[in-house]
């Protein structure tokens, strides 16, 4: 049979809806804010909706806090850290966290059918890996928390206080797992902020506190526009600052801390280079840039958006990549069949069209599935770009959607200067079966994570983090807990 032939096939496999059942979930039709161990309204009564971006259909209301309930929030956070968590033992602390790890694995399916109501993605993903990994982050920072005298940052190391927490809508539950996860297990109480499209697993995220009895004040959660993260920022009860989120405002937020005392981590935006050698085995290459680019809608800060190929198999890879491309299942996230959801909202849709419309002006070859869209919601074909330059938007730009660029090299200084020829630092990936070779293009590229023969590998024992306009600091690891120690 003819590669024609088999694409042919392929592209024509029927599969029946496999929904996944939202029987688990009940919803409220209005949410409050999470202050000193309660849901309470909002000082100024304002709300807004969070919306399925799929169906673009109301999910529920959700409070607008204000300057006032941030106030609040720190000032409960801070009595909780005097009177309760700073001064508990580390053993007793951990026992909180074994809790809310196992809450959050018994409550998995609800859990994972809210994200993906919220977010936009795959159910598969939530499933199969946003959900577990918050669970084992939990699961990971309690155990750190009685032997923080043996993790290397000297004797009797102390918590900071209290840590102000913002998080990006690409990876809500997980994102909030790394943040909350090692400061609780450093001793430090949080006002932690989801993002105000995805603020639902956040919210769930209190009630599994409540479960777990959860002293009042030591988790606060707070919802809304950005004007609550710049509050937040700016409160002198605050005395750590950790934000994932675009570069442009991580300068903003650095610009306000800059002349405090508060500690600062940030974790921003990528260009990540996914660098292929000649080699390397061609059919798992394209299933680690598939997993590289198109996992999440590209909704991923440490994306492979940049596919750097050896130039004697770029034609060859391409076309395996194309073929594999047009197979990708695009639509209803909540059917396990599907690969690529729906883009979180529509401002972040117009973003991804307007450079992908930019890549062909500039006259890069543009590719993209010729999948159905929903007429609904907001929806990406999968998109690749070849005969790209560096010059062009697509490659020096954070599109943050499907969309992936292609360059060629020669030679591994060529690949090397070319990943590194990029404001970001994120995250890199290189393909080959030398390891030398591997090791050798690792130590050179200026980025925070290198993948070897793979890509978007997260493990809560492994630090994450970025250089130069990728951000500073790490989460993860034994590394993340530094950011919450006075070392």
């Amino acid at each position: 049979m003819s590669d024609d032939q088999l694409q042919s096939r392929l592209g024509a496999l029927i599969y029946d809806a496999a929904p996944e059942s939202t029987a688990s979930v009940q919803l409220r039709s209005h949410y409050g804010l999470y202050v000193d161990g309660v849901f309470r309204d909002g000082a100024e009564n304002q709300h807004f909706v969070t919306i399925n971006p799929a169906t673009e259909e109301t999910l529920a209301s959700v409070t607008q806090a204000s300057a006032h309930d941030v106030d609040l929030a720190v000032r409960a956070a801070r009595r909780a850290y005097d009177d309760v968590w700073s001064t508990m033992p580390g053993a007793e602390r951990a026992k909180y966290l074994f809790r809310v790890a196992r809450l959050i694995q018994e409550r998995a399916r609800e859990l994972a059918v809210v994200e993906t109501l919220d977010n936009g993605k795959p159910i598969r993903e939530s499933r199969d890996v946003d959900i577990p990994l918050a669970a084992a982050h939990f699961f990971y920072y309690a155990g750190w928390a009685d032997k923080l005298d043996f993790a290397g940052f000297g004797p009797a190391p102390k918590p900071l206080g209290v840590a102000g927490q913002i998080i990006p809508w690409n990876f809500p539950l997980m994102m909030a797992a790394w943040k909350l996860a090692p400061a609780l297990a450093a001793g430090n109480t949080c006002v932690l902020k989801p993002a105000e499209t995805t603020p639902l697993t956040a919210l769930l995220l209190a009630e599994i506190f409540e479960q777990a009895e959860l002293p009042a004040g030591v988790v606060n959660i707070l919802t809304g526009d950005g004007s609550v993260g710049a509050a937040i920022v700016d409160h002198p009860g605050i005395d750590k600052i950790a934000f994932t989120g675009s570069t442009e405002v991580g300068r903003q937020i650095q610009r306000h801390v800059a002349g405090s005392s508060k500690h600062l981590t940030l974790e921003l935006g990528g260009k990540g280079a996914n660098i292929v050698f000649d080699d390397a085995p061609l059919d798992e290459v394209v299933e680690g840039i598939i997993d590289g680019i198109f996992f999440n809608q590209g909704h991923v800060c440490c994306a492979g958006s940049r596919l750097l190929v050896q130039e004697t198999i770029e034609d060859e890879l391409l076309r395996r990549l194309t073929r594999r491309v047009e197979q990708l299942r695009v639509g209803d996230p909540l059917d396990k069949n599907t690969d690529v959801g729906a883009i979180n909202s529509a401002a972040q849709l117009a973003r991804v069209e307007e450079i992908t419309a930019s890549g062909e002006l500039e006259g890069a070859t543009r590719f993209s599935s010729s999948c159905p869209l929903p007429e609904k919601g907001f929806w990406f074909a999968p998109t690749i770009f070849s005969n790209v330059s560096q010059s062009q938007r697509v490659a020096r730009e954070e599109i943050f959607g499907p969309v992936l660029s292609v360059l060629n090299f020669r030679t591994p200084d060529e690949a090397v200067a070319k990943a590194n020829n990029t404001t970001y630092g994120l995250a890199c990936g290189v393909w080959s079966e030398k390891g030398s070779r591997t090791m050798w293009v690792a130590e050179r590229l200026r980025a925070g994570v290198v993948w070897a023969n793979t890509y978007n590998r997260f493990d809560p024992a492994s630090p994450f983090g970025g250089v130069r306009q990728s951000g500073f600091g790490r989460e993860g690891g034994r590394q993340g807990l530094e950011a919450y120690l006075d070392v």
